[in-house]
């Protein structure tokens, strides 16, 4: 322990030196700090073509080449200098920042733990020149194009300690190639360049925000996005979201920019977290690149040194405004929406010819693909067939066909004979059933595979969702209580939780110390297992409590009691039935997910049909 001294301690003003290894510490945690300040000053001053040259990591060399507006000579000296900086000069622009840097600490940081080198050149200068951080009073003419070179070598040369932290070569280069594909990814307009070692590892040339993003996340971002526009007051967010059957096992496809920058902030993470939240659960990660454009005034960026965090003035309207605005996005995945459709996969059509001729009996490869969604007309549901589907899944139906007779392939009737090119019910009609799991029908496009578990199960969850937001649960009395052996825990959870339960549309009671008596359940959930249903309400309100439950836990809570009504597989539908499932679906939002973010329907059309029996070949 250590013990107050007994004589007063002196107090001395530190040197400048010692004073910027400290700012450093801060600012340049490693070389991938270094990238973002330089990257960040350059497209300060409007350069449009970016390259990042790379040695060792970053530890041994990072020199950043930029073709923008250049530093005149006589301020070059001030630009190696603590708190000396273009951007802002008074309090107004502190509370107004419209740059990725303010703050004047980024080259001086950089030039206390490092050998600094920077050479500029402006639009009406004959040559270049060129100062040296060790001596930056004395620029010396050189040769370079327009723009600015800053060549930093031997990162932390003077502070060993600290360069004893920084892990393996291509650990470093990892982090700053990520720091510079955060930075393109907000600014498709420039052109990027990256080296390691000599070898240009990374290249990325001008485009539209839907190139760059498919060019640095990949395909499978690029085939599974939804784009998002919208704007309300001084906020606009734009940008692309993935779809839930895309989800990802770690969370390093997400990027938010607040006005351009590449921010991590709790209340934007959460807000799209809780938009996924009823078609992702678990611990699946979705991605996205979004970007929040808003009055400078209303955003503070002088949180941290890093310039990562953000804090806004009414963080409420923010979180209310990008939660609405991402779940509207998501909203649009179903069979009836409008607007953009994700293109096919790269090299589906070539896939299929490939493995049709390499293995005519492998398995279909159509079937491994995500869903891509099909482009149809909004659907104008039919009341009919709501009211035949409510009606027609009793539990008294066959769970297995009728012995003796043999299951239809293909369905006959008025059901099955309506035309398929009908816009108005994007899904189509069914034709039969497959292995009592998939319902099979045919639509404008072609065929439509339904999972009709999960489908039913996102039916069920949307309908007991708005009526808990209603407050119009129904309770269905049981005939005939179900009672159960409970112990004491769950009675006296029921005993506790009593309001809550019958809010959630639940009458359970203790009928003995160590039995208890499901009275009635949901009106929705009117076939399910009393016992099963109860049982686990009972399990998250003892783990999680009431008011957890109603407000943080209820999706997921919902999400359970739709899957244990939703109907199983080997359950016998009719055609009548499956048509109207279809029409359900047609109705509900984000039906194209189950609860648990795995898609409900895929679509296969005729030019896969035709490619798979190589027609027209």
């Amino acid at each position: 322990m250590n013990h107050p001294p007994s004589v007063p301690r002196v107090i001395r003003q530190l040197p400048d030196q010692l004073v910027s290894q400290i700012a450093a510490g801060e600012v340049i945690e490693r070389p991938s700090a270094v990238v973002k300040e330089l990257l960040e000053n350059a497209l300060d001053a409007g350069a449009d073509q970016l390259t990042v040259r790379l040695e060792a990591g970053g530890v041994k060399r990072i020199a950043v080449v930029d073709n923008g507006c250049g530093i005149a000579p006589d301020q070059m000296p001030l630009a190696l200098m603590r708190h000396a900086t273009s951007k802002i000069a008074s309090r107004h622009d502190l509370e107004n920042v419209t740059t990725l840097g303010f703050r004047g600490e980024a080259l001086a940081s950089i030039a206390s733990v490092a050998q600094l080198a920077l050479t500029s050149r402006t639009a009406d200068a004959a040559h270049a020149w060129q100062v040296q951080g060790h001596d930056p009073l004395s620029p010396s003419p050189a040769s370079g194009a327009q723009g600015t070179t800053i060549d930093v070598q031997d990162l932390y040369f003077n502070t060993p300690a600290r360069r004893k932290f920084l892990k393996s070569e291509q650990t470093e280069y990892g982090h700053c190639v990520e720091v510079v594909r955060r930075i393109a990814l907000a600014r498709p307009d420039v052109r990027f360049t990256v080296t390691h070692n000599g070898k240009t590892t990374e290249y990325w040339q001008e485009s539209g925000p839907g190139q760059r993003s498919a060019q640095i996340l990949g395909d499978e971002f690029a085939v599974a996005r939804l784009p998002l526009e919208e704007a309300a007051g001084p906020l606009r967010l734009h940008g692309f979201v993935g779809l839930p059957t895309a989800a990802r096992a770690r969370a390093d496809s997400q990027y938010f920019y607040v006005n351009g920058r590449f921010v991590r902030d709790k209340l934007l993470t959460h807000a799209v977290r809780a938009a996924y939240q009823d078609v992702l659960h678990g611990d699946r990660f979705p991605s996205y690149v979004l970007q929040l454009d808003l009055d400078p005034a209303l955003v503070d960026v002088n949180v941290h040194p890093s310039k990562i965090e953000v804090r806004f003035r009414d963080s409420r309207a923010v979180h209310q405004f990008v939660f609405h605005a991402v779940s509207r996005a998501l909203a649009r995945t179903s069979a009836t929406a409008q607007g953009e459709v994700p293109a096919p996969a790269a090299g589906l059509s070539a896939g299929l010819s490939a493995g049709l001729s390499a293995a005519p009996s492998a398995a279909l490869p159509w079937i491994a693909m995500p869903r891509h969604q099909a482009s149809f007309g909004v659907a104008q549901e039919r009341a009919a067939y709501g009211a035949m589907f409510a009606d027609s899944l009793r539990s008294d139906m066959p769970a297995q066909p009728v012995p003796g007779t043999a299951p239809a392939l293909f369905a006959s009737g008025p059901a099955a004979a309506v035309p398929a090119d009908d816009d108005a019910f994007p899904l189509g009609f069914a034709l039969a059933q497959v292995h009592g799991i998939y319902v099979l029908a045919q639509n404008r496009a072609g065929l439509v595979l339904v999972d009709m578990h999960a489908a039913h199960e996102r039916i069920l969850y949307e309908q007991f969702k708005q009526a808990l937001a209603s407050d119009a649960v129904h309770l269905q009395t049981l005939l005939i209580p179900v009672t159960f052996h409970a112990d004491p825990v769950e009675v006296g959870t029921a005993d506790e939780h009593a309001d809550t339960l019958f809010t959630l549309g639940f009458d359970i009671a203790a009928v003995s110390p160590t039995t208890l008596a499901v009275r009635a359940i949901p009106a929705l959930l009117k076939n399910s297992d009393a016992q099963a249903l109860a049982r686990d309400v009972l399990r998250d309100l003892r783990e999680f409590g009431g008011s957890r439950v109603l407000v943080e836990r209820r999706n997921e809570l919902l999400g359970t009691l739709a899957c244990h009504t939703a109907v199983r597989a080997n359950r016998q539908l009719t055609v009548p039935e499956m048509n109207a499932l279809l029409r359900q679906m047609e109705a509900t939002e984000r039906s194209d997910q189950c609860n648990h973010g795995r898609p409900t329907w895929v679509q296969l059309a005729l030019p896969d049909l035709d490619r798979l029996f190589l027609r027209g070949q």
